[in-house]
This record gives C-alpha cells, sequence and structure tokens, in this order.
C-alpha cells in the first residue's frame, strides 16, 4: 500500500466573513502529482500557503508523514515552492540562484557544486550558469526557478501556475518537462493551476476546487468521466460537458429524457428506484460520448442541426434539444448541415444524471 505523504484535514481559512478554504481534506500519496484545479478566487494558492507555511490555517490539520506541521516553521517543513513568476534574483548569475538555499543550510562548496552540476545537467543548464536571468528565455527561467528548489532536495514540491506565463508552445515543452521531471525523480508535486489541459496531462489526482470548497477528488480520468456534480462536468472539457434539461418519461417500457418533441433514451441502470415519471432530471453528457448512430441502434435519438463548424481533423455540431441545445464532435466531413437531422447514440457508461436543483450527481451510471 503507497505511503501517504501529505494529508489535509478538514482544512479552513477564514478572512474575515470570508471562508477562502472550506473544510477540504485530501490525501496525497508519495511519489504523485496532485493538481488543485479551479477558477480563479477558488482557495488553490490559500491552500499551497498553508502547505508551506505561509498562511496559518484557521482549523483544521496539515500532516507530512503522518506528522503535524502546524507549529513547524516555513524553513523547517522540508516543502519546496516554485512561484508563477519565476521569483529568481536578477543580479545573480544561474550557478548563483541555484546555490542560494544550500548557502543558506550552511553547505560546504564542493557539496554545493556537486548539487549545483546535478541538478543543472538534469534540467540541461549546464550551459547557461554564468548567465544572468535577463538573458534567459521564459522557460529557461522556469527551469531556473525550478531548479533552485530541487536542488534543496525538498521532500514536496509545490507548483503555483507555472506555465501561466509561457506562450503555448512553451506551456507543451515545459509540461513534458513537468512529466519527465517527476517520473525520473519520483518527486511528491503539488500543482495549482486553473488550466484543464495541464491538470489533466501531469497529474494522477486532481482537486477540483470552487468558492474554497471540494468539489471532487479523484483520478484525473474519473474527475473527467465520471464528475461528481455539474460543476466539475462544466469546468472540465472543451467543448465542456453538455447539461440536456428534460422530464423523465417512459416510450415503449424505456426510460427516456423528453423535452418537447425531443426524446433521449437512457441507458439502463442509470435510473435511481427513487425516480419517478415526471421528474424534472439533468443528463449529462460530454460531445465526443455522443456517436453516429445507425437507423437499428435502440439507443439512438434524432435531433436537429443547428450550426457546424469544422475544426481540421474534426468538426463541432450544435444540435437542438427541446427547447435548449448541445454539441457534440463527430469526424470531419461528416454529412451534417445547419437545418438537417442528426442521429446520435450516447455512450452509456459515460451518461450522467444529475439533481435538477442542486446540480449533485444523482446515479454514477459508470461505476467509477
Amino acid at each position: 500500500m503507497a505511503k501517504i505523504k501529505l494529508e489535509l484535514v478538514k482544512l479552513c481559512k477564514e478572512f474575515g466573513e470570508l471562508n477562502a478554504v472550506d473544510d477540504v481534506s485530501i490525501a496525497i500519496e508519495e511519489s504523485e502529482t496532485m493538481a488543485l484545479l479551479g477558477p480563479s478566487g477558488c482557495g488553490k494558492t490559500t491552500i499551497l500557503n498553508m502547505i508551506v507555511g505561509l498562511e496559518k490555517p484557521t482549523s483544521g490539520e496539515i500532516l507530512i508523514d503522518g506528522k503535524s506541521v502546524l507549529n513547524v516553521p516555513p524553513g523547517q517543513r522540508n516543502v519546496g515552492l516554485v512561484f508563477q513568476d519565476y521569483a529568481v534574483f536578477t543580479h545573480m548569475t544561474v550557478r548563483q540562484n541555484l546555490a542560494y538555499g544550500l548557502k543558506l543550510r550552511k553547505m560546504k562548496q564542493p557539496e554545493i557544486d556537486r548539487e549545483i552540476y546535478k541538478v543543472s545537467e538534469f534540467l540541461s543548464l549546464g550551459h547557461q550558469l554564468d548567465r544572468k536571468p535577463s538573458e534567459l528565455g521564459a522557460s529557461e527561467l522556469q527551469r531556473v526557478a525550478i531548479g533552485r528548489t530541487l536542488v534543496t532536495n525538498p521532500e514536496i514540491l509545490l507548483l503555483d501556475e507555472p506555465l501561466s506565463n509561457l506562450e503555448a508552445s512553451m506551456r507543451n515543452q515545459m509540461r513534458r518537462e513537468l512529466r519527465r521531471i517527476q517520473g525520473e525523480t519520483g518527486q511528491t508535486i503539488i500543482y495549482v493551476t486553473h488550466d484543464q489541459i495541464e491538470a489533466l496531462s501531469l497529474a494522477h489526482q486532481i482537486a477540483v476546487m470552487n468558492l474554497g470548497a471540494l468539489q471532487q477528488y479523484d483520478t484525473a480520468r474519473n474527475v473527467y468521466e465520471y464528475p461528481a456534480n455539474r460543476f466539475v462536468g462544466s469546468f472540465l472539457g472543451n467543448p465542456p460537458m453538455n447539461f440536456i434539461r428534460g422530464k423523465l418519461a417512459e416510450d415503449s417500457g424505456q426510460r427516456v429524457v423528453s423535452s418537447g418533441e425531443s426524446t433521449m433514451p437512457l441507458p439502463a441502470g442509470i435510473i435511481g428506484a427513487d425516480m419517478t415519471i415526471g421528474s424534472d432530471v439533468v443528463v449529462g453528457v460530454r460531445p465526443e460520448s455522443l456517436n453516429l448512430a445507425a437507423a437499428d441502434n435502440p439507443g439512438r435519438f434524432t435531433s436537429e442541426v443547428l450550426a457546424v463548424e469544422p475544426q481540421g481533423p474534426e468538426t463541432v455540431v450544435t444540435a437542438a434539444f427541446g427547447d435548449s441545445s448541445f454539441k457534440v464532435i463527430v469526424p470531419a466531413g461528416t454529412d451534417a448541415e445547419a437545418g438537417g437531422a442528426i442521429t446520435l447514440a450516447p455512450q452509456s457508461d459515460l451518461v450522467a444524471l444529475f439533481d435538477a436543483e442542486t446540480g449533485v450527481r444523482l446515479m454514477n451510471s459508470g461505476g467509477a
């Protein structure tokens, strides 16, 4: 069984009347990358600051290797933090930046040189050691910032929106670098981001936050495919999950969702015993989980096409359901045009049912 490296227990942080972090409990295993994902102001960075010791929790507990660190000063927690804005010393060379934390620990110069060589080679900075930050590009600066933290051998590496200042191509490159670093070092990493692509591509586990509260904590796959509520489903995915409102009905013995003239068959087993015909429901299904269907497919339904948006190898089709609409991703060249019809069938294990009022998932049809 994997060892729990970091555990947050009922963690709360209040700023006056604002509950910035509200009763958050998370356990991160050793050598795991966990992403704190959510919109600006959801409490991600506040959690990071409490882990590192820059903020004191209002209540709750922070455990590293099973021991509380609430009364341990930031410099003694052996937790490394890499900021969004690089935070390198501009008057120092790369070598001096990397040596800074080691000198604070009063390491001898031969040891410092050995650690700098090891980290600079690992991050491909060996040929940049005598340059100043003003002579480096954005991705090199970010590597210096990460290297300055890695060289101190922290037990946990905290990354606060580390790629947000980079251009798209550089972000892709640095994502590959971060995956390599984690894979080769086995470092436990907590990664704060509002970018779902970064979270899904880098993290083993994702904690989705909103308004200070934890919405879902699960594997990256489960958070995407089996969202716990409508917020999670809407925050991840591009286009995001469709939410199709209607009433529960029955057609020839099969449960369906109906709105106006539109009807969608529901997979067997998705309906809870407490749900009755006529109940208001919200069906959640991702655009890529709706497939073109043949006329003999029992799970099919037909909708009017409202818009067609070619996007290279695929096409995004907007279709009608009752008085609302939904999106579906189909292969490029699919015979679809505005005003025509499209016949679809949802991938049954990826259909979700949500409470029409609270937005909470009613039943986990995928068995995640």
